[in-house]
């Protein structure tokens, strides 16, 4: 096994069968020591929050499974707090996929001038690249193509994909009386080019709300399996 890179939120190793090994740490994203899943630098550590965030992951990869919604895992370990997933192509040096449900986040801030904080958004996609020195700029469908990073195909595939997604999270939240806002979502290509879900589906990406409460990632893990 060897460490090929050292993430924010996970380490990721080389097993010698070909696939990947993804250790999730305890560190979540955000600034100054508040959690912002939109964020780009890692924030605070939180101890249990690596476990926290593979136990979320785990149940949703296992339902998107159940809806034959392509994705990269392939099985978790809990007590070692791992998952071993498929090996992944990514689109340039990455991408991240967002659908809005609420205007909040970098979303109101860019057009706070147009819209209510809160307001109600319909599944709306957006992607971001993910560059830290440019702070993960949003980038358009037509740039994404004539940037060969994807083609118009890819994306439309991207934002359908992202919307089935996210509004199966959105359902499974609703039924524990909770409100997802937004999701930040990761896909890659397969070793035979088709596009697949991968990286993580927890608290540390999306923003989720109890009335007007926002719910830390680690209460809404307890909250989901309660």
């Amino acid at each position: 096994m060897k460490l090929t890179y050292s993430g924010k939120t996970k380490d990721v190793y080389q097993l010698e069968d070909g696939h990947v090994l993804l250790k999730f740490k305890d560190d979540v994203t955000g600034e100054d020591g508040v959690f912002d899943p939109g964020a780009n630098t890692v924030g605070l550590t939180i101890e249990g929050a690596g476990k926290s965030g593979l136990r979320m992951t785990q149940y949703f990869f296992e339902k998107l499974a159940e809806e034959k919604i392509p994705t990269h895992y392939i099985a978790a370990d809990l007590d070692e707090v791992t998952m071993t997933v498929k090996r992944a192509t990514m689109f340039g040096s990455g991408l991240e996929v967002i659908c809005r449900f609420r205007a909040v986040g970098s979303f109101l801030r860019r057009y706070g001038a147009y819209c209510e904080e809160g307001q109600a958004l319909d599944a709306f996609v957006e992607v971001t690249l993910k560059d830290d020195d440019r702070k993960d700029p949003p980038i358009s469908e037509d740039a994404l193509a004539q940037l060969g990073i994807l083609t118009h195909e890819e994306y439309a595939t991207l934002k359908q994909r992202t919307q089935q997604i996210s509004e199966i999270v959105k359902e499974e939240m609703a039924e524990k009386g909770l409100d997802l806002y937004d999701i930040k979502l990761e896909f890659g290509r397969d070793s035979e080019g088709n596009i697949m879900l991968i990286d993580e589906v927890s608290g540390g990406n999306m923003r989720v709300y109890q009335g007007e409460t926002y719910i830390a990632p680690m209460d809404l893990e307890k909250l989901l399996f309660s």
